[in-house]
């Protein structure tokens, strides 16, 4: 689902972001990676993600080579990840399910689709009854719960997790981490980036 293979990004300066980076995260597979802020792990998901290209080096994500990919297929491949950010990334001016439901509204579903899988997704993180409440109305770790459901809603074959529990406490960390348990044991791939190597050894356990 996601390979890199001798993967660099330069910036100038220069200034090497990423160097010499190969991996192969097979389908299904929950994959942690590990690093100090500055290591390079939000420039890696933003070339995941198709936001930026690697100086040098081959990506493939979801089937797409992201060397070749050509703008107009962009939005096509983005429907086949989710991403999910550390500062959520809600707009704060649209109720829950107006946020979740924005990815299927942008692909112009139809809207008993829309309505239906919004629900979903909301009860599936325990959160449907707060659908008409907006995001400054909600804890942290209720807000990074939606922007897991948002990023779901599309049924991506990959999500990948750029310090989902880095504004949260110890406990919400472990309830996010239970959640993408679930969401990977549906059969999403998932590639998560962390600095607390403390919880990845705990969900090693």
């Amino acid at each position: 689902m996601i390979k890199f293979s001798h993967l660099y990004k330069t910036y100038a300066g220069p200034v090497t972001a990423l160097k010499n980076i190969s991996l192969d995260i097979k389908k299904g597979e929950f994959v942690f990676l590990t690093g100090p802020s500055g290591a390079g792990k939000t420039t890696l998901f933003k070339i995941i993600s198709a936001y930026s290209k690697p100086s040098s080096g081959g990506i493939e994500v979801a089937g797409f080579d992201l060397n070749e990919i050509r703008p107009r297929e962009i939005p096509y491949f983005r429907r086949k990840i989710g991403v999910v950010y550390q500062d959520f990334k809600l707009l704060k001016d649209r109720t829950i399910f107006e946020n979740v439901a924005l990815p299927l509204e942008i692909r112009r579903e139809r809207q008993s689709y829309i309505d239906s899988r919004t629900s979903e997704l909301l009860d599936q993180v325990g959160l449907y009854y707060k659908k008409n409440q907006f995001p400054m109305q909600l804890s942290g770790g209720e807000q990074q719960r939606v922007a897991i459901a948002r990023a779901l809603v599309h049924h991506p074959g990959v999500l990948v997790a750029d310090e989902p529990t880095g504004n949260l406490d110890p406990d919400l960390s472990e309830e996010i981490m239970d959640l993408l348990d679930k969401v990977n044991a549906q059969g999403t791939t998932i590639f998560c980036a962390t600095h607390d190597h403390d919880l990845v050894t705990r969900r090693a356990r």
